[in-house]
């Protein structure tokens, strides 16, 4: 471990900070809008823990092994290099005494532990430790993409937060308790942003939140100011204003985490007409009632069957991921195959299945009832086609033309930071020729890249 009490840089050098970004979407834009403002204060980016003056973890804490990964990520910093500030969800976790937080239980010589979406917190620690070199107010921001600062993405795709956290309780979920209830970022900023992007050169628009379906719902869809017109804070006219905004630059808006809410009905058009991607990121996560109603999963999911077909009718090219819990408490052999013919009718593109794991603050885990862990271990198999009744000899189910394991974030909110999933492309993609399908297997790279990054604990600044 270096030696802490090395002198800090003069005010001739710039200090120097070393990032890294763990988890899911929504952390990255975390970590973009801390990289933003450290650049705007003159702070440069170190590619190496040793070659930087300062290092910041921001970490992932949904499951054990998103722990893990980012306590390990952490105990490495502290050892090449000695100042590390610590962020994100893991963060909230308090430690076993109730008085101080997990990461400071394991890692107590941390400079400081924030929770997540805490950039003004991040920034206080740094300034403790490193000045700010400048006046943020005389200087611009070095590679930053105008308005909406800097981005850890390639430049041809970003994702963009519409809003935090969520209202749900699902009993399998503890996002809530560490991003806390949905706080929707106001209209005329979100399309600030999207037009900073479209004009940096930003080609396909990733929308992402805990619940974007719910986007205005906290503020009951309150009327703000675009360009000086009046705009309802609702997902509506948000997707409407965003393909407009999209058109002039030939870019594309692709929507994910959005839950299958009747309004949803109203955007469909929208992809039909050629306005936003037709594709859905649809977190089902069960099909049947039973289990959905124990998940308190919301929605009214019984009739998501009934409502994929209507949108399918609405517009056919149509592209739906999903993701569903193999293993939740209680589960039984017939409420999974209702599961595996839910799949196989409803024709899902692009399916990722995740085994539920035991953690003992879950709500609604039952170890007594959870279904046997061989039997949870080979539902992804099963789902994908390799288990007796799968999905195999279905018109446009998974056919493991690209079985990858992917070890970052996942699909949906809740899911995000889960190691290994099992994600099928499926044959439908090619015989449809949809636009979305077509542009599907590039973003599905881009997906897995980062995911790899992330799960080596190299995805730094």
């Amino acid at each position: 471990m270096s030696d802490i009490s090395a002198p800090l840089p003069t005010a001739a050098q710039a200090p120097k900070i070393g990032f890294v970004s763990l988890g899911c979407p929504k952390n990255l834009t975390d970590s973009e809008l801390i990289l933003t403002q450290l650049s705007a204060e003159g702070y440069q980016t170190s590619k190496t823990f040793q070659g930087a003056d300062l290092v910041i973890v921001n970490t992932c804490g949904f499951i054990d092994d998103a722990v893990r990964e980012s306590l390990d990520t952490i105990g490495e910093a502290l050892a090449e290099n000695g100042r590390v500030i610590v962020t994100g969800c893991l963060g909230a976790k308090a430690g076993k005494d109730g008085s101080g937080t997990l990461i400071q239980d394991v890692h107590p010589s941390v400079l400081a532990v924030t929770g997540p979406h805490a950039a003004q917190e991040v920034m206080d620690a740094v300034h403790r430790t490193l000045p700010k070199p400048h006046d943020p107010f005389l200087d611009l921001v070095p590679g930053a993409i105008g308005e909406a600062g800097i981005k850890l993405t390639p430049r041809h795709y970003a994702y963009m937060k519409i809003s935090e956290g969520c209202n749900h309780r699902c009993t399998f979920c503890i996002i809530p308790s560490m991003r806390g209830d949905l706080v929707s970022r106001p209209i005329g900023d979100v399309l600030k942003e999207a037009r900073a992007l479209f004009e940096g050169g930003v080609k396909e628009l990733l929308v992402v939140s805990q619940d974007t379906s719910a986007y205005g719902v906290d503020v009951k869809y309150r009327t703000g100011f675009w360009d000086g017109k009046p705009v309802r804070t609702r997902l509506l006219e948000l997707v409407q204003a965003l393909g407009e905004l999209a058109k002039p630059y030939g870019a594309w808006v692709r929507l994910h985490y959005v839950y299958p809410y009747p309004s949803v009905d109203e955007i469909v058009p929208l992809m039909s007409a050629g306005l936003v991607l037709p594709y859905l990121d649809v977190p089902l996560q069960h099909s049947h009632p039973d289990v959905l109603r124990r998940m308190k999963r919301p929605a009214s999911g019984e009739r998501n069957l009934e409502r994929i077909q209507r949108w399918r009718e609405q517009c056919p090219e149509l592209v739906v991921r999903s993701t569903f819990i193999a293993g939740f408490p209680g589960e039984t052999e017939e409420e999974f195959q209702h599961l595996l013919d839910f799949v196989r009718e409803a024709q899902i593109d692009r399916a990722g299945c995740f085994c539920l794991q035991r953690r003992a603050r879950r709500r609604g885990q039952q170890p007594a009832r959870h279904v046997a862990d061989r039997a949870a271990r080979g539902a992804p198999r099963a789902l994908h086609g390799g288990g007796r009744g799968g999905l195999h000899r279905a018109p446009r189910a998974a056919r493991g033309l690209d079985h990858a394991g992917a070890g970052g974030q996942g699909g949906e909110p809740g899911q995000e930071g889960r190691p290994g999933p099992q994600l099928c492309r499926c044959a439908g993609d090619r015989r449809r020729g949809a636009p979305a399908a077509g542009r599907e297997g590039q973003q599905d790279l881009q997906e897995r890249r980062l995911r790899a990054r992330a799960h080596r604990g190299h995805a730094r600044a």
